[in-house]
């Protein structure tokens, strides 16, 4: 039976050292599922101040960075190519954490694989935590959350 991985991808060092420790854990290479996800928040005001091209550009932009991870897991993790998706949520969510556990609960996945970054108290309080908010929401859920510094 195959197992389905969800890994959220982002343009951050984060995101790639993430991608960068996922293929290198041993599987065997035929027995996985993976998709690679972008979730697009609600823009915020400061968002909006980037321009209306800048703006629409994004998931052409986003579509990219998911082909360039997939290759790269191909290369480098031996996963075949037809197990690796893509998927970018355009509709936008009110946080990427919900887009991601809505996305993890309507595509039936065993584990989420997620980029953490330190954060101070200060930060976290203001922004969230996306691991905290997905182990909350997601109990029974395998999730690897991957720390960077």
């Amino acid at each position: 039976m195959k197992q389905s991985i969800l890994i959220a991808v982002n343009d951050s060092f984060s995101s790639r050292s993430t991608l960068n420790f996922f293929s290198k854990l041993k599987f065997r290479p035929d027995s996985i599922d993976v998709t690679l996800i972008h979730v697009f928040r609600k823009p915020a005001a400061g968002d909006e101040l980037m321009g209306k091209k800048f703006m629409d550009a994004q998931p052409e932009r986003y579509l990219a960075i998911l082909e360039k991870a997939k290759a790269s897991l191909v290369e480098e993790s031996g996963i075949p190519e037809e197990n690796i998706h893509v998927k970018i949520v355009n509709e936008p969510c009110q946080t990427v954490a919900d887009g991601i556990i809505e996305e993890f609960k309507k595509g039936g996945h065993s584990m989420i694989v997620i980029g953490r970054r330190k954060k101070s108290k200060a930060e976290e309080f203001v922004k969230g935590d996306l691991c905290i908010k997905l182990v909350r929401e997601l109990e029974g859920a395998a999730i690897l959350a991957v720390k960077t510094h």
